[in-house]
């Protein structure tokens, strides 16, 4: 493993992590574009696909690729893992002074590669996209991506950048700090934010998918932001109390009230509705609070099992043979 980097020199190696979960009809187009891309490059290069339990044709196209170009690498997890998890993968095997992460839908246009890899040689540890146009997505998913990155800047200790994703190039320092951190509920571009070094912000506009279906439904991405939320954040467990402190506190209003009315005018506050919503209110209170304290402690939990992040079940292409059911 390299310690740190020259950038007076060409690098010796970059690796190209492809997450891919499903995409037979793009993974030859991308990895068409990636050699294009790659062929006027002065470095040697390794294509990392990390194939996240595809239940299409995707493991038998890249076993193909494999055979026909030795410097494809593919790893099979034993099932889906998650996008997240598929970047660890590939992270976690990389052997490059530089690594480039992108997805396998061409949203992320890998002719960007050279200009990243010129902003490294410059000195930057780090180049991540950023996303001035967002072709092919409606206007909720925008509205929520929007709100997402600005809401997540104003809670988080961490400060990361509004509109990136998780593709960029990463210096094999910034690498070694993410080989080093083992929490499960990953969250990829908060972890490149807080690990630091030198990063540069390389705007573009981001194309529709060339081929096939997104793999992020509005499920998968309120589960993706609850991640970014509570990786990086004591705040929601900070509203959790202060709304209890609140309900305490309109409690003691209402008590005083009731106190009042029984001293100064004779009368008791009456009326089942006013002790209806009462009652609803507090117990959704303590639900809500209950709820926010319970998404950390699970997590916690996950944490404590120590279960490993992915299950390889193939490996093809390293040095090491092909290993089945292998846990990292």
């Amino acid at each position: 493993m390299h310690d740190t980097l020259d950038h007076s020199g060409s690098p010796s190696l970059l690796s190209v992590i492809v997450p891919c979960f499903n995409e037979e009809a793009v993974i030859e187009k991308t990895h068409a574009r990636l050699l294009e891309v790659l062929a006027p490059l002065d470095l040697d290069c390794e294509l990392i696909y990390v194939n996240d339990g595809s239940r299409d044709r995707t493991l038998e196209i890249l076993k193909s690729l494999q055979k026909s170009d030795d410097r494809v690498r593919v790893i099979s997890f034993s099932r889906n893992f998650g996008h997240q998890l598929a970047v660890s993968a590939g992270i976690d095997v990389a052997s490059g002074d530089a690594v480039v992460l992108i997805d396998s839908d061409l949203q992320d246009p890998p002719e960007l590669i050279p200009e990243m890899i010129n902003k490294w040689r410059e000195g930057y540890h780090v180049v991540y996209g950023v996303r001035t146009q967002r072709a092919g997505e409606s206007a909720f998913k925008l509205l929520t991506a929007k709100v997402f990155y600005r809401m997540i800047n104003v809670i988080s200790d961490v400060a990361i950048p509004l509109d990136s994703g998780d593709f960029r190039l990463m210096d094999r320092r910034v690498v070694a700090v993410l080989q080093n951190m083992p929490e499960r509920d990953r969250f990829i571009r908060g972890m490149v934010s807080w690990a630091g070094f030198r990063q540069f912000a390389l705007p573009y506009a981001r194309a529709e998918r060339a081929a096939g279906e997104s793999k992020y439904p509005l499920r998968k991405m309120l589960l993706f932001a609850l991640d970014g939320v509570i990786s990086f954040s004591l705040v929601p467990l900070r509203v959790a109390a202060f709304i209890g402190f609140l309900a305490a506190a309109m409690a003691v209003l209402g008590i005083g009230y009731t106190l009042f009315l029984r001293l100064f005018t004779g009368n008791w506050a009456s009326g089942f509705t006013l002790l209806f919503i009462s009652i609803s209110f507090l117990g959704g209170v303590t639900l809500t609070c209950l709820g926010i304290v319970g998404e950390y402690v699970g997590r916690i939990y996950r944490e404590l099992k120590r279960r490993p992040l992915y299950i390889i079940d193939e490996r093809l292409g390293f040095r090491t043979p092909t290993l089945a059911a292998q846990a990292d």
